[in-house]
């Protein structure tokens, strides 16, 4: 599903790979959304043939930024959404419930657990996804930080072999 994804991202942005930037352009894009991420942007690095490093470290860095933005600040704009708004709040209520479901999978180990839940690249599993459950759990922020970007790390590396490696030799 994210290599379907990605490529209709990649032909949406197309024009833009005439640009020297114009591939890590499409590549941090990517990887600054949530469901996609980092895997999404390192999908998408292989499939526009883009060299390793330079990849690794956009899609990386365009995974991060949201996360002390989420660990801070989640659990405020949901609640100004639940007082503002009923049909948000409902959706909102929805996302933290989602979210809820899957805190037995951090709840137990902790930030081991968070490091595992964000570096294991499964569906519904990712820094987004994490970050908020660590923040719906009240976890401290700080260990919850380096722990969510340990897991983009180990996403990336997984991600790495899976994208030039083994769909690598599928592409070519």
């Amino acid at each position: 599903m994210a290599k379907k994804i990605a490529k209709s991202i990649i032909s949406l942005f197309g024009g833009l790979t005439s640009l020297w930037y114009g591939k890590y352009l499409i590549m941090f894009i990517i990887s600054l959304m949530p469901i996609l991420e980092l895997r999404g942007g390192l999908i998408a690095a292989a499939l526009m043939d883009a060299p390793i490093l330079p990849s690794f470290i956009v899609c990386f860095i365009g995974n991060i930024i949201p996360i002390p933005f989420i660990l801070w600040f989640i659990t405020k704009i949901f609640a100004f959404i639940k007082a503002k708004s009923n049909k948000l709040g409902k959706l909102v209520t929805k996302i933290e419930n989602k979210a809820k479901s899957k805190k037995d999978k951090i709840e137990r180990l902790k930030y081991l657990g968070l490091v595992l839940f964000v570096g294991i690249p499964l569906p519904g599993t990712g820094a987004w996804t994490g970050c908020l459950i660590a923040a719906l759990l009240g976890m401290d922020k700080k260990k919850s930080c380096l722990a969510a970007i340990l897991g983009v790390i180990m996403a990336g590396i997984i991600m790495l072999i899976f994208s030039y490696g083994i769909l690598g030799v599928i592409i070519k």
